[in-house]
């Protein structure tokens, strides 16, 4: 292909592929005007539990899918853990300690880290609960997107969402699990670092202090 031929390619900018159109405090709204709140949920070491407690989770989780009168997804975030931090803050306390035995101590302790990182595989894992509002909702007039004003779905969006968020909420601490809403700086920060993987994470400044940048053609 000829230089003059590739100047002639429509570029894609990079918004064109990610179907985020705006972000409100705690709702996602996508380029269709559908809509989502995004719960986190904490983890439990379910294998550390009891038969009973085991089994009363079970039952609880069970409960809770049935309880449900609207959908909901379940994502699982899973990455291979980066300890090198870890072992960094390691080093810097053998390095302080002066009593020696304490000091092979806490070699012993790093290198038992490092082999049971380098013999299997170990994955930081987040639990998110996501609720959805479609644009359909608003009946007919949810069927075309040109029909629609932002600001009315939102509020719309506001008013399914909200109810369900806190029944979920409720269940949740029925089971003795911590639901968090995502607000808009941890959902930037989510979808930010689902298309800028790092082994580590990117935690970004405060929103507020970045500007918007403009396209042009």
């Amino acid at each position: 292909m000829k230089a003059k031929d590739l100047k002639n390619i429509p570029k894609a900018a990079t918004q064109d592929f990610i179907e985020i159109e705006d972000i409100f405090e705690d709702i996602v709204m996508f380029k269709d005007y559908s809509c989502v709140n995004i719960v986190e949920v904490g983890a439990i070491n379910y294998w550390f539990l009891s038969q009973e407690e085991q089994e009363a989770i079970i039952y609880s989780y069970a409960e809770f899918l049935n309880s449900l009168s609207f959908p909901i997804q379940l994502l699982v975030l899973s990455k291979k853990m980066d300890i090198s931090s870890y072992l960094e803050y390691l080093d810097s306390k053998i390095n302080q300690q002066k009593d020696s035995r304490f000091r092979a101590t806490l070699k012993n302790y790093k290198n038992f880290i490092k082999n049971i990182v380098t013999q299997n595989t170990v994955l930081e894992r987040r639990y998110f609960i996501v609720i959805p509002f479609s644009p359909l909702e608003l009946g007919i007039s949810g069927a075309t997107k040109t029909k629609l004003n932002k600001q009315y779905v939102l509020n719309r969006a506001k008013t399914s969402l909200y109810p369900k968020r806190d029944h979920v909420l409720r269940l949740l601490a029925k089971m003795g699990l911590k639901g968090e809403v995502l607000g808009k700086q941890k959902i930037v920060e989510l979808f930010y670092n689902l298309y800028n993987p790092s082994p580590t994470g990117v935690k970004l400044a405060p929103i507020e202090s970045y500007t918007d940048i403009v396209q042009t053609t």
